[in-house]
């Protein structure tokens, strides 16, 4: 079928294509993230319904949960182990704990 001849089928129907200039896509899951890289983006509206049609090279990353840590409990490690700030958030973010991740830091 000519190209020209499904763009004419397709506008009668009502449906737009519009390709997206993108560079990267990322889907984030609870565990993973899929990339795709050098991704094809076509975006359809068929009627007022917006769907995107993604392909490209697929890679899946998993996700490391990040906890939410307060600013107290930053200077709190801080200042117990004597460390730097960078160092402290890092303990914290791997133990999730302001006990265990003293402990750990003057173990070192």
């Amino acid at each position: 079928m000519n190209p020209k001849d499904v763009q004419k089928a397709m506008k009668k129907l009502g449906i737009k294509q519009e390709e997206i200039p993108a560079t990267e896509v990322v889907i984030k899951t609870p565990e993973n993230e899929i990339v795709i890289t050098s991704p094809q983006v076509l975006k359809v509206d068929m009627m007022g319904q917006e769907t995107f049609q993604i392909s490209g090279e697929i890679h899946v990353r998993e996700r490391k949960a990040e906890l939410d840590i307060s600013e107290e409990d930053i200077k709190t490690v801080m200042e117990q182990a004597n460390c730097s700030r960078k160092v402290a958030e890092q303990a914290l973010q791997e133990t999730g704990d302001i006990a265990a991740a003293i402990l750990k830091l003057q173990e070192a």
